[in-house]
């Protein structure tokens, strides 16, 4: 923080940590110069001040963040007491004039450099001070901050002056986040449930699997934790925007829209010096599996402590867990979803195409994708720049998948212009509305070079869009905050206001219709069954050739090797009838192409010779894991010693070798701890460990665990433990 210029700084004792004085410019507190002799009444002397951080804390929800220095939230007045050394305070005679500064260049140009003097009355949306009490020579003040002010790291100064004789002390420093307790704050929920679930809360989940099996991962956010508000100061501050003009970007930090956007951008690494590198390809091996992670905590500690150094690596899901405990942190409702059947469309125009040949097979390199699922964040904010109606959730993505205005970050764009068809709303309507609604069409390559478009009623985009539920550990469908029911009116209006017409045409009746059933059993290491469920809804015998393929997929869409095959070059089936015609899917075809995703990709092809008709049908499955088994042993009570007990069956029909459990928690454990187990896992062997916690913080905290090995990876498993006061 710049000093004052052209004025002389006096040393002061703080009371942020009682006893020790800080370390300011000027003398030492303890050898203050003697004020000047006048007529009039000596100059008020400053002896000390205190910030009041655990009052502030407690009062502005930031006691967690409150270790060592002042976290407050905007619009919210608060506290700090003065002990002068010469004499009391006298109104008639002194004068208190306040600065406040952020930035490392602060202007009053700019809006990062404010003074206001103390004063009865201060009037309400700007900086101010008064005097809430006065005992002798100490003096209780409260300052009252704009809702609307810039977020961020302030440096608070005093100037006493009592006639011509004046004086300038630094009081110390705070920080300054948004909130959403204040009406008057674009940020502002009415709520007091969410307003804990979606700024407070520390843990929750992330929705993986597949549409028909989803699969809840726990996440420790862990916003509040040692060292991340810090962190996420610093990922501010080193954002190009703030590189280019510092005084710029630290005014428009008043906006939650301007920092959305920072933080979608600087969650990756594709533009500057954010935190996460984005991998695809299942090569990991010169960092860390997008995969093992359990917390943000630990990948915004190594971008810190590796001097702002990409994080190695990020896939969707982490990318938005990490933006989602930037933005808690900073004071923004902020929740992740996942977005089942989500689509990539590359050139904006709602259609994604694949292209097969006469097998079936899609041929490479000529496809937009379908990502099984895709997560991002959806931020709660007011949109002055926008139409009335377009407040509440905004959808924010930091995977870097296009450029939005030359960078890679996407949003925030209000869901309801979604809902609505609205594509002119900024920022990047359009392809927020591709992955939710874009049409799937596919061509089936004939012998002769011709393309025949074939029916697929299967893979329909946008799916289940799922988040965490308020105060609960279940799923909630928020689907329908961005789509109209299918066939309605009002999904008619917004397909015709977004000008996507593909999707108003009338779907091809087919008379035979085919899809992918599976059966019990669906667990990783298991051999199992998949069908090929086909109707003929004709009066007539139908004769078909049928083709079915398992292979292994990425949760964004690259399939892998084959892992079971079947055809049949004559399928009858007699009039109104249906059959089913089985797949097994061998442990031992899969176990060394699976990917960390768990899913398998079936897709069946049904061919009428005689009409010239393709009929496709698809269904990605997803393998569960073993189930984590967590135990606390000890009375759950903060600052007591606890044990947890974590144990894992190999379910496997081979040994599990280089396993290794790691936790986290929030207010349980201080750091990540990783339990290494040297001898290897027998099949159907239980490997059991223990690990010491110790809980800082009262109240419900979750306990996440991950277990990896050479060939189980990437199993989840939580406990919930409530801690009780000591």
């Amino acid at each position: 923080m710049a000093p004052l210029a052209g004025k002389q700084r006096t040393g002061l004792k703080m009371n942020n940590d009682p006893g020790e004085p800080e370390k300011t410019a000027g003398r030492p507190w303890t050898s203050w110069p003697s004020p000047t002799i006048s007529a009039g009444p000596p100059n008020l002397d400053l002896e000390s001040c205190n910030l009041e951080l655990q009052s502030n804390g407690c009062d502005h929800r930031t006691a967690d963040l409150c270790q060592g220095k002042l976290v407050v939230r905007r619009g919210q007045p608060f506290r700090l007491t003065l002990r002068f050394v010469n004499r009391g305070y006298e109104a008639s005679v002194d004068n208190l004039t306040f600065s406040v500064m952020t930035g490392p260049d602060p202007s009053e140009e700019f809006g990062t450099k404010v003074c206001f003097q103390l004063s009865d009355a201060v009037e309400e949306g700007t900086w101010g001070a008064s005097v809430v009490d006065q005992q002798d020579t100490v003096l209780s003040l409260q300052l009252s901050t704009p809702a609307h002010a810039p977020i961020g790291l302030f440096c608070l100064d005093l100037e006493t002056s009592t006639g011509d004789q004046s004086s300038s002390f630094t009081l110390g420093h705070f920080v300054l986040l948004f909130n959403t307790w204040c009406p008057a704050d674009d940020v502002y929920l009415d709520s007091e449930q969410e307003r804990q679930e979606y700024v407070l809360a520390q843990q929750g989940f992330i929705y993986q699997g597949s549409a028909k099996f989803i699969k809840s991962v726990p996440w420790n956010f862990g916003q509040f934790e040692e060292g991340i508000l810090d962190t996420c100061l610093q990922l501010l501050n080193v954002n190009p925007k703030f590189l280019r003009n510092a005084n710029r970007d630290c005014s428009r930090r008043s906006s939650p829209i301007y920092v959305g956007r920072v933080v979608s951008a600087m969650v990756n690494c594709n533009d500057d010096q954010g935190v996460l590198l984005g991998r695809w390809d299942n090569k990991y091996e010169d960092g860390i599996s997008p995969m093992f992670w359990i917390g943000s905590v630990d990948i915004l500690r190594r971008w810190k402590s590796e001097s702002c150094q990409r994080v190695k690596y990020g896939q969707c899901w982490v990318f938005a867990a990490v933006a989602c405990t930037v933005l808690r942190c900073l004071g923004i409702p902020t929740r992740v979803v996942t977005n089942y059947n989500s689509a990539h469309d590359q050139n904006s125009n709602l259609l994604i195409e694949y292209f097969h040949n006469k097998f079936g097979e899609i041929q490479e390199g000529k496809n937009e994708m379908i990502w099984n699922f895709h997560c991002w964040v959806e931020s709660w904010m007011t949109r002055p720049d926008l139409q009335p109606g377009y407040e509440g959730w905004q959808a924010l993505d930091p995977t870097p998948q296009e450029k939005s205005e030359g960078t890679y970050c996407c949003g925030p764009v209000p869901v309801r212009a979604i809902k609505e068809g609205d594509l002119s709303t900024k920022y990047d309507a359009p392809f927020v509305f591709a992955e939710v609604n874009a049409d799937v069409v596919n061509w089936i390559q004939q012998d002769d070079g011709t393309m025949h478009k074939s029916v697929n009623h299967s893979l329909v985009v946008g799916l289940k869009i799922s988040t965490k539920r308020v105060g609960s550990d279940e799923r909630e469908d928020i689907t329908h905050t961005y789509k109209y029911p299918e066939g309605s009116a009002e999904e008619r209006e917004a397909f015709l206001k977004a000008n996507h017409l593909n999707k108003l045409e009338k779907k091809e009746e087919t008379d035979m219709a085919m899809r992918i059933r599976v059966g019990p059993g669906m667990n990783l290491g298991n051999d199992f069954d998949v069908f090929a469920h086909i109707t003929n809804n004709t009066s007539t015998d139908q004769t078909c050739h049928l083709l079915l393929c398992a292979r292994t997929v990425s949760y964004n869409g690259v399939l892998g090797p084959e892992c079971g095959t079947a055809e049949q070059a004559e399928v009858t089936l007699e009039p109104f009838s249906e059959k089913s015609v089985p797949l097994r899917i061998l442990y031992e075809k899969y176990c060394d192409y699976l990917t960390e995703s768990n899913l398998i990709k079936v897709r069946g092809l049904l061919i009428q010779p005689a009409l010239n008709s393709y009929l496709l049908a698809e269904r990605d499955i997803y393998l569960e894991n073993p189930e984590i088994k967590i135990r606390v042993l000890g009375e759950p009570k903060q600052r007591r010693k606890l044990v947890a007990q974590v144990s894992l069956k190999n379910p496997l029909t081979v040994p599990l070798s280089g396993c290794c459990f790691t936790v986290e928690g929030a207010g349980l454990i201080q750091e990540q701890k990783t339990v290494k187990i040297p001898d290897p896992v027998e099949a159907g062997e239980e490997v059991k460990v223990r690990v010491d916690l110790m809980p800082l913080h009262v109240g419900l905290h979750k306990l996440v665990v991950d277990f990896e090995s050479d060939k189980l990876k990437a199993v989840k498993g939580y406990r919930n433990v409530i801690i009780g006061p000591a």
